[in-house]
């Protein structure tokens, strides 16, 4: 596991740091480790130190909670898993494709923009979906900043590590 859990002093999931910044935040004295993974480093001098897995700050600091998630291209991709809305193809070159098309007034917000492959956008083109007899096979909607927190979690593989430490 690269990947390092970093908690809030409340025990609140903040972030997932790389392994090398853990051990400096640890050489800092900035966190306290909460469990270590199975990986070992060697230092220069031959001493074998476990990795951290899951790290609680000592300090608690205070986020900004935000109502929304910011537009992007990124975050809806990651919204509609990384799939074409219209084929459900998992093709690497994606890209945002309005629902209702700018030419006719659609706008540019999560209701109204899906990942599309290029193919399916092309054949779309400045059409609604019914006219060019495409439909939609995700549900358009503004996620949340839970949401993606929760789909962070997923992706990295650490919900099992949450689970156990009763924070997710």
């Amino acid at each position: 596991m690269d990947q390092c859990v970093l908690l809030n002093a409340d025990y609140t999931f903040l972030n997932v740091v790389n392994w090398k910044r853990a051990m400096c935040l640890i050489a800092k004295g900035k966190v306290q480790v909460v469990k270590h993974s199975e990986r070992l480093i060697r230092t220069a001098e031959g001493l074998a130190v476990k990795v951290p897995a899951v790290m609680r700050l000592i300090k608690l600091i205070r986020t900004l909670y935000i109502n929304r998630v910011p537009f992007s291209k990124k975050n809806v991709l990651i919204r509609d898993g990384f799939k074409c809305a219209y084929c459900g193809g998992e093709k690497r070159k994606l890209t945002i494709d309005h629902i209702i098309p700018k030419s006719r007034g659609g706008k540019t917000d999560f209701e109204n923009c899906v990942a599309s492959c290029r193919s399916c956008n092309n054949k779309k083109g400045s059409q609604m979906p019914s006219e060019a007899n495409m439909y939609l096979k995700v549900k358009t909607y503004q996620p949340t900043i839970a949401e993606f927190l929760i789909l962070k979690v997923k992706k990295l593989g650490i919900n099992a590590v949450l689970r156990d430490l009763g924070v997710y």
